[in-house]
């Protein structure tokens, strides 16, 4: 028997709505792929990039820093940073053990670090030596990661911290050398745009390698020897002395090159902590009064006139000079001295009397052409000017003060310089913390005949006789002024307090070096420039002298030192 099979049909509409139904699904599709592939595709290129792909910093090489032999005064060495993906992060809790330990963190610390689902990078550690990131890789976290920076390291300590600065946590500049010469120093990263797989190997390059630019060297005037032996002796005066500071300059008085500059106190660079009062570098940035130093200004003024020669006698007795409600006063009466025994007895009465025979004008002029009242202009961070006023403020009272150093402030650089006069036939020569390749141009200040007669009246200074026969150096004939100053306070002079300094140069046929040296509030019973700060002149000319091989003018038994129990020659200003 025959199966008769009969088909279904369905009602028409039933198709149609059948056809419509994926019709429109497909529709669908086609509108959700152009919105996802062209209007929303940057949003997708994004959260595609930020899952697999990565920006690698090259880091650029930070120019080294050396002395004028080439000697490294700061360098970069490479280390290692351990930085995070979060979201990337795959670790059980004894490997974030493991991971907190090695790097040295607490692990609720490193927890915060990794919590934050949103962020794609995190430092987890900083600058930590090669092996101990190697050692962090082997625990094979995904998500971990090293990227190569470098890390300054400083040779010198704190010998040199006060001129070559130190940098922050990405190698920025922060001070001294590191911080005026931070774009000539730094160069610039490369980078390289990488896909790497959830281990954080690079699985491809995307775009070809930025290459980085390494920063460039910078060659300074200073002598690392000549440093370090300006810092030690200057760290002998201040703790015997009980000083509050001190400062240091070794001064080449031919191109004006600093070959060293000592300030205390002082910190450690490679470890730039609890810095506070400690980071100034004060002969640059630290005012004060310099006292009797300033004579030979003075006096080089007043010969230039010609009105006075270093045979001109001048009566400071008795010892004493009444200007208005004021009293300039000797520490030791002279009675009728000859302008030469004025600077060699550092008489401050005869320093007034010859000062108040120029006009004001004049003699501010020669202060301002020595530099005076505005800075070196060096190129070091934070360098101050002084202060010199006008000379229409001045009173007669405030006109012989300035003679002998008070009523006026300036840098011990700016005093250093000054002194480059008499070691030059009157030129003044700018200075400079760079090594230079030729001598630079100086102004004429002085006429040379006048210079000289200048730098001959300061040998009888280190001579018995004078203030500073501390200051002799065995070999060699030195020129020089001693200086005590009362500091100012609130309400004036404070009488206790002092600053003690000395500048001089040798060998003094033909000045090759130039020292300055300030000591700030001695407080072990001596004061006296010449006690303080001219020892230290000595023992440093002597050591920069042999070091540079400078030529001998005078027999090795030439240091003569006054008589047992011969009476102290004394300054007070």
């Amino acid at each position: 028997m025959a199966v008769v099979q009969q088909a279904i049909k369905f009602p028409v509409w039933r198709r149609r709505l059948l056809l419509m139904m994926v019709l429109s699904g497909f529709a669908l599709l086609i509108c959700r792929a152009v919105y996802l592939q062209g209007l929303h595709r940057a949003f997708l290129q994004k959260e595609g990039d930020a899952r697999y792909t990565r920006e690698i910093v090259l880091t650029s090489h930070r120019g080294m820093i050396m002395d004028r032999n080439g000697e490294p005064l700061a360098i970069s060495t490479p280390v290692e940073s351990i930085w995070a993906s979060p979201p990337d992060v795959e670790a059980d809790k004894e490997q974030l053990v493991k991971l907190a330990a090695l790097l040295e963190i607490q692990s609720n610390e490193l927890s915060k670090k990794l919590v934050n689902q949103n962020r794609d990078f995190v430092y987890l550690k900083r600058r930590i030596p090669p092996q101990l990131a190697s050692h962090v890789m082997q625990l094979g976290i995904p998500g971990i990661f090293t990227q190569r920076e470098y890390r300054r390291y400083y040779p010198a300590g704190d010998v040199t911290a006060h001129l070559v600065g130190f940098t922050g946590s990405d190698e920025v500049g922060q001070e001294g050398f590191e911080l005026k010469y931070q774009d000539w120093l730094s160069g610039k990263n490369g980078s390289r745009h990488v896909i790497k797989d959830r281990q954080g190997h690079i699985v491809e390059d995307l775009e070809a390698v930025k290459v980085p630019q390494d920063g460039h060297d910078l060659v300074v005037s200073i002598d690392r020897k000549i440093q370090y032996l300006a810092y030690r002796e200057l760290a002998k005066a201040v703790e015997e002395n009980k000083a509050k500071a001190g400062s240091a300059i070794v001064l080449d008085a031919k191109t004006g090159e600093i070959l060293a500059m000592a300030n205390l106190p002082s910190y450690n660079p490679n470890n730039p902590e609890n810095i506070l009062g400690k980071s100034r570098n004060r002969a640059i940035v630290d005012t004060f009064e310099p006292g009797s130093t300033m004579k030979p200004m003075t006096i080089g003024a007043a010969i230039e006139t010609g009105n006075f020669t270093a045979d001109t006698k001048i009566q400071t007795a008795p010892g004493t000079m009444v200007i208005g409600t004021a009293t300039i006063h000797d520490s030791h009466p002279q009675g009728l001295i000859t302008v030469a025994q004025v600077i060699q007895k550092s008489s401050n009465v005869g320093a007034a009397k010859i000062a108040l025979t120029m006009k004001p004008q004049y003699l501010w002029g020669v202060y301002n052409q020595l530099g005076f009242g505005s800075p070196t202009h060096v190129g070091f961070p934070g360098e101050v000017g002084g202060k010199l006023r006008n000379y229409k403020t001045w009173r007669p009272i405030e006109q012989a003060t300035m003679a002998f150093g008070n009523g006026i402030s300036v840098t011990l650089l700016q005093l250093a310089r000054a002194y480059t006069v008499f070691a030059n036939e009157g030129e003044l020569r700018p200075v400079s913390l760079l090594k230079l390749k030729d001598p630079p141009v100086g102004q004429q200040v002085f006429t040379a005949q006048t210079a000289n007669t200048i730098k001959d009246m300061l040998e009888l200074v280190v001579q018995p006789g004078g203030t500073a026969p501390k200051a002799q150096v065995v070999g060699y004939r030195v020129a020089g002024k001693t200086g005590t100053a009362h500091k100012v306070g609130i309400g004036g002079y404070l009488e206790d307090k002092y600053v003690s300094s000395f500048v001089g140069m040798a060998p003094a046929t033909n000045p090759r070096i130039i020292i300055a040296v300030m000591i700030d509030e001695p407080s072990n019973g001596k004061y006296y420039g010449g006690e303080v700060a001219a020892p230290v002149f000595s023992t440093l000319m002597a050591g920069t002298l042999r070091m540079l091989s400078v030529p001998q003018d005078a027999p090795n038994n030439n240091v003569v030192l006054p008589p047992e129990g011969a009476p102290e020659v004394k300054e007070d200003t």
